[in-house]
């Protein structure tokens, strides 16, 4: 007997399907009450909003929403932004979303895709090893699309990103980090992007825990993505599945879960769960490991430099060599740099300036400095200065440096024409959780990224706003300060 879903179901409403009938068809459509780590999940993530974040997570979590605008708003001056604006431009929609760098207005599920396109147009945006995910390009972009969609103050804004950053990469850390993604080819970055965007969007949405779970449900029905956007060399693919998917993925769910739609109680346990789908090995207990104790927004790199990672290590050391004995290009006789040999294969002589690592390191030992501008001076790879300097630069990848991955370690041996041998040996990046940045530093980089596109006053007022949330009473005032006059 072949029953069909609305006929099964209707036997089911009257009676007539005995409990012992497990020959028909559809009987794994019953409901299964949440396990343990579904309910603790999503009960924090339904009580984020009203739950006070520790000062120094409120200060961690400032600044990596700042520096992700600042992301978005440089990236508008970037073939992959400007795509993503285009994007944003053509399919029009109501005027509820804001589209950074830009004067397009657009419906939030649009706004989302391409502020996340443009946080993650270059190499600029933040980065959380133990995940392999960059947290910011896909959270912040959802937190803004949803604030502006359903209204929220500064102090919830703040509370929803720093619970994207708990989630999302916490998502890839039980599924097994760095060795999931090597074994699996996924992209580890949009898995938790999806996750992070949703969790962000849903605190913003004041779903209650049995709408976070569904929330998560569809985020994981939405998690995709694989690596073949280490292939992509023009960057725009990348920005879709770094930033600009994951961001619209996360609203999708919010919004859908707002309007009533229900789904399955627990995606993370039971028959075909997200884990057994994704990585069997996985390690569900990860999502809820001292979740209220540890913030991940707190172990989330800042870039000091808007390169790709592997050249911050390398960047630093040579601007520590230069502050501790200044020198002239013209007095290096070579330049040896080691990196970790994974490390070393993505920036290796790279058609891109950013990810280009002898490239950079010309450019800082010319300029005394890697800015923004320069890296992204393609016509300058070129400039017959920089290319004889360039021919000094050797890369080297060392297997010793490659075992003390996730740590991204470099050591830099500069030999001067007259026999001087001077050598930095960079172990915990500027930035990162073992050396961060103070918010001088990452104010700093935000004037450098946004005064060039929004005038130097306007620059100003957005890090003075941002630097000082807790007294916006609704991030939808944030538009002016985001967009271009």
């Amino acid at each position: 007997m072949q029953l069909s879903r609305k006929e099964f179901l209707a036997l089911v409403a009257r009676g007539a399907v005995a409990a012992g009938a497990t020959a028909l068809p559809w009987t794994r459509l019953r409901a299964e009450s949440p396990g343990p780590i579904m309910t603790a999940l999503s009960n924090y993530m339904a009580a984020a909003a009203e739950r006070a974040l520790p000062p120094d997570v409120i200060e961690k979590t400032k600044q990596h929403i700042l520096d992700t605008f600042a992301a978005m708003i440089s990236g508008s001056k970037l073939p992959p932004g400007q795509a993503a604006i285009a994007f944003a431009r053509a399919v029009g929609g109501d005027t509820a979303g804001t589209v950074a760098g830009s004067v397009v207005l657009t419906s939030p599920l649009e706004a989302a895709l391409a502020n996340g396109v443009l946080a993650h147009s270059d190499e600029t945006d933040d980065s959380h090893g133990p995940s392999q995910s960059h947290p910011g390009a896909a959270v912040v972009p959802a937190a803004l699309a949803a604030a502006e969609r359903f209204g929220i103050d500064g102090t919830g804004f703040m509370r929803a990103v720093a619970l994207g950053y708990d989630v999302g990469p916490r998502v890839t850390m039980a599924l097994g980090g760095v060795k999931f993604r090597s074994e699996s080819h996924r992209s580890t970055h949009s898995i938790a992007g999806t996750f992070g965007a949703s969790a962000a969007a849903g605190s913003i949405a004041r779903l209650n825990a049995q709408q976070m779970r569904w929330l998560l449900d569809y985020a994981a029905q939405q998690a995709s993505g694989f690596a073949a956007w280490e292939r992509d060399t023009d960057h725009i693919e990348k920005g879709f599945v770094f930033g600009g998917m994951p961001a619209r993925n996360g609203v999708t769910a919010a919004l859908l879960v707002s309007l009533g739609w229900n789904g399955v109680d627990d995606v993370f346990s039971g028959e075909d769960n997200f884990f057994e789908a994704m990585s069997p090995a996985g390690t569900p207990a990860t999502l809820v490991d001292r979740l209220g104790e540890r913030y991940e927004v707190t172990r989330t790199d800042i870039k000091k430099w808007t390169v790709g990672s592997p050249i911050q290590a390398p960047l630093d050391a040579m601007d520590n060599l230069l502050r501790r004995r200044p020198f002239e290009a013209d007095q290096v006789q070579r330049i040896v740099v080691r990196l970790a040999t994974s490390a070393a294969e993505v920036v290796d002589n790279r058609e891109m300036p950013d990810i280009c690592l002898q490239h950079m390191i010309t450019v800082m030992i010319l300029d005394k400095t890697a800015s923004f501008a320069a890296a992204h001076d393609k016509a300058r790879m070129q400039d017959p200065v920089v290319l004889k300097h360039r021919a000094k630069v050797e890369l080297v990848a060392d297997a010793e440096l490659q075992r003390r991955m996730p740590q991204r370690q470099s050591i830099v041996e500069v030999i001067l024409s007259d026999g001087t041998r001077l050598t930095e040996h960079v172990e915990a990046v500027r930035g990162t959780a073992a050396n961060p940045m103070d918010s001088a530093e990452v104010v700093s980089k935000c004037r450098d990224l946004t005064a060039p596109v929004l005038g130097l006053a306007m620059a100003d007022r957005l890090i003075q706003t941002v630097m000082t949330l807790e007294t916006t009473r609704d991030i939808r005032l944030l538009r002016p300060l985001l967009q271009r006059s």
